[in-house]
């Protein structure tokens, strides 16, 4: 199948500083991720691909066109930014319904649309009663999502849509993206974390400094990172419950549980097989998590792996 997305030589200058590099790629159908860490160059190919930059150099083509200033190509993308400004003040079935309008959707088919969308991001019929500023923040990313997919676009572009969300969130926002992508929706996610992409996604785009250190399918990017065992440091309400559920289960090699302090470190057995099951161990132990951070297979970790070579 071709491409959705193909760059050839892309390039892009803020002034004296460059965003992207001269880079070439192909982003293939189904769920890609781009990963890499803060100033890598993610926002910037994600504003060119969505219109809303200009390359300074080369070419990329979006749906077979370039998405610069083409309406037609545009209106075949969702776009999910990192940063919301939401409308506080409005609830959300309104604000869908006038960015449904905005964007010239149909105006007897704008409700119905932004209905739908609410429904498929699993935001309950009741919660559309309160306005945007009392959501909380998995809530307001679900909202986001809902934009971005109510007129049924072929290519879903996600800036970071996990950000600050608990496990359980992700999940929830893992599973709906599974689902459209079985539909044959197109999906570009990017994030930070390379391990929240792991399981959903067929490819996986590696940046930094503006460049693409590594792309291809996951499990040959992991293969990588192969001789390091997995660790995580996670503050939550009970360290020596989780730890003690995680080690019967055989997932670890070892662990240091404080339980005064709430710290947990573990060391994992088998990261392919631990993290699909992340979310169910963690609703079994009953266990409250405030906090999860990754540790020697860090991006940092991978980067220097990569480029070596």
């Amino acid at each position: 199948m071709p491409p959705i997305i193909k760059a050839d030589k892309l390039s892009r200058w803020y002034g004296m500083v460059m965003g992207l590099n001269h880079i070439s790629f192909e982003v293939l159908p189904g769920i890609t991720g781009l990963v890499g860490p803060n100033g890598a160059g993610k926002s910037t190919l994600i504003q060119i691909i969505t219109g809303q930059l200009r390359p300074s150099s080369g070419c990329l083509k979006v749906l077979g066109h370039t998405p610069w200033d083409h309406p037609p190509t545009l209106a075949r993308i969702g776009y999910c930014p990192e940063k919301e400004a939401l409308p506080e003040h409005l609830r959300p079935l309104d604000w869908l319904m006038s960015l449904g309008m905005l964007s010239g959707l149909p105006k007897t088919q704008v409700r119905n649309l932004a209905s739908k969308a609410l429904n498929r991001v699993r935001l309950r019929e009741p919660d559309w009663a309160r306005r945007l500023g009392q959501y909380s923040k998995g809530m307001r990313q679900r909202v986001k999502l809902a934009q971005a997919i109510m007129h049924g676009p072929e290519l879903l572009v996600l800036d970071e849509p996990m950000n600050g969300l608990d496990p359980m969130g992700r999940q929830g926002v893992a599973s709906i993206l599974k689902e459209l992508a079985s539909e044959g929706v197109n999906i570009l996610i990017s994030s930070h974390i390379l391990a929240e992409l792991e399981p959903l996604c067929r490819q996986i785009m590696i940046l930094n400094w503006g460049r693409v250190m590594a792309t291809g399918a996951h499990q040959s990017i992991r293969s990588e990172l192969a001789d390091w065992p997995e660790q995580l440091a996670i503050l939550c309400d009970n360290p020596q419950a989780l730890a003690s559920l995680l080690f019967e289960r055989g997932h670890l090699t070892g662990f240091d549980a404080q339980q005064e302090s709430g710290r947990l470190s573990i060391r994992i057995k088998d990261p392919n097989d631990f993290f699909p099951q992340w979310a169910s161990l963690l609703k079994q132990s009953g266990v409250v998590v405030h906090e999860i951070r990754s540790g020697n297979r860090s991006l940092q970790t991978l980067f220097e792996k990569v480029t070596k070579s």
